[in-house]
């Protein structure tokens, strides 16, 4: 099933390093495209993994910072920054054939999460995600696998691959069609020794973790907060409650019953105990925050299903604040 099988992870930090790492260490031939300082990194030290106990895993796969390098793929998997995507995706061009499987392995609302129509049937593109159609045009929906990620991993200060305890994947075509590119990507992460499901109903599972995400990393970045923390104050986690509900009401409106309560979706992040969220590490790292695909974009949807969302677009003025304050000191080093 993998023998001759073109695969190519597209940004190998601490979810794509780690993934790429796996299928390589499967025995499965996987190409690398990164950028510039990645790339150097790679090439000089190859693609670390730290086992437990601390002995390093190195992997040498092929790396490249130019997608004409590679050319045309069987699968590839997207684990970029969703904040990158609007101007990386017209250079993936010639990794992306009429048989490609194209795998997004990223937070927040994708590109290919409506196809072009609202839940109320409606022509709907998401300004905030894609907001002059390059995505969609460059990747189409109509090939896109959705993959929600459940699993921790880091990169260290040596570009080191860090991995946690939890590997589960969840895998799914965005109309509940393609069942045959879902089962054969679900495949080949099994054969990568990932604890691998597949959905009928990918859209389902990419708002479940949106749900958690739209609520905690915001208030976590504005507050530099764990997840414990922000739960544990009666004042913050009201204000999370608030913005789990108004999500909730978006989500039934475009017709996604989550099938929880918002104290049962609280309880099961408490039992992770303290964590910090993704755009907790952006803000201490100084990187831009994915502010468009995780809070702007169900914004934009509540506005479309004619949905008020007083709590949201607070917290999206806020760390929308946040952000330009972060690419503004960015761009000054």
């Amino acid at each position: 099933m993998t023998t001759g099988l073109r695969v190519c992870v597209v940004g190998p930090g601490a979810v794509g390093g780690l993934l790429a790492h796996s299928l390589l260490d499967a025995g499965i031939a996987t190409s690398l495209l990164a950028h510039q300082r990645r790339e150097q990194q790679i090439r000089t030290h190859g693609l670390v993994l730290v086992e437990p106990g601390g002995k390093e895993n190195v992997k040498t796969p092929r790396v490249v910072g130019r997608a004409s390098e590679l050319g045309e793929q069987d699968v590839v998997f997207l684990c970029t920054k969703s904040i990158a995507l609007p101007s990386l995706a017209p250079t993936l061009a010639p990794l992306i054939g009429p048989g490609t499987l194209i795998v997004s392995l990223m937070n927040g609302i994708p590109w290919w999460f409506f196809g072009g129509r609202g839940g109320d049937g409606s022509p709907l593109r998401l300004q905030s995600v894609d907001p002059d159609g390059a995505v969609s045009r460059a990747l189409p929906p109509a090939q896109c696998l959705g993959c929600v990620v459940y699993l921790s991993s880091s990169l260290d200060a040596h570009g080191r691959v860090v991995p946690g305890a939890e590997r589960r994947l969840i895998v799914g075509a965005p109309d509940g069609g393609n069942v045959d590119g879902a089962e054969a990507v679900a495949a080949l992460l099994r054969h990568a020794r990932f604890q691998v499901s597949t959905s009928g109903n990918i859209r389902r599972e990419v708002w479940a973790k949106l749900w958690g995400n739209l609520a905690l990393n915001p208030t976590s970045a504005l507050t530099l907060a764990t997840t414990d923390e922000l739960l544990g104050s009666p004042l913050t986690r009201r204000l999370i409650e608030n913005l789990m509900r108004e999500a909730q009401q978006v989500g039934e409106r475009i017709g996604i019953d989550i099938g929880m309560t918002v104290a049962e979706r609280i309880a099961a992040t408490q039992r992770l105990g303290a964590f910090k969220t993704s755009m907790l590490q952006d803000v201490e790292s100084g990187r831009p925050l994915e502010v468009d695909t995780i809070v702007r974009s169900v914004s934009e949807i509540a506005q479309h299903v004619g949905v008020e969302v007083p709590f949201i677009d607070t917290i999206l003025g806020l760390v929308a604040l946040r952000n330009r304050g972060l690419v503004e000191r960015r761009s000054r080093h």
